[in-house]
Parts: structure tokens; C-alpha cells; sequence
């Protein structure tokens, strides 16, 4: 995996799986993928072999969501 550093994700980018606030990129050797931190989980497994590079902001969930998480 490389570590070239990526652009923030916003409000605008949208999770390819359901539509939610992707807070997960996985960039592939095609193209790449957003997701919302529940479809990361999931298909964490499916992606983490040929992954280029994953760029994970999962943390900033309980930032703005704080206690909604739990």
C-alpha cells in the first residue's frame, strides 16, 4: 500500500454501497471506492489484499457523533 496523501473526505462524498457519508476511501488499481464506516467493516476483508491505499476516517464518527455511536 502506498501513502500518498489524500484529499478530505467531505459531506458530499457518499458511500458506493448505501448512499450514507462515506468516511472510508479504498483506492484500487482501477479506480476507487467509498464507504460509510458500517460497509467498510463489512467488506474490509474483500478489499484489504489489493488495496492500493485506504484512507480511514472512521475516527471523525464519534467527533461529530459523539455518543450516538454507542
Amino acid at each position: 500500500m502506498t501513502t500518498t496523501t489524500l484529499a478530505p473526505l467531505t459531506a458530499a462524498d457518499r458511500c458506493d454501497r448505501c448512499g450514507a457519508q462515506a468516511y472510508v476511501r479504498v483506492v484500487l488499481p482501477v479506480g476507487e471506492l467509498l464507504f460509510c464506516g458500517h460497509h467498510a467493516r463489512k467488506h474490509a476483508a474483500a478489499y484489504a489484499d489489493v488495496a492500493l491505499q485506504v484512507q480511514d476516517e472512521t475516527d471523525r464518527l464519534a467527533e461529530e457523533h459523539g455518543a450516538a455511536l454507542r
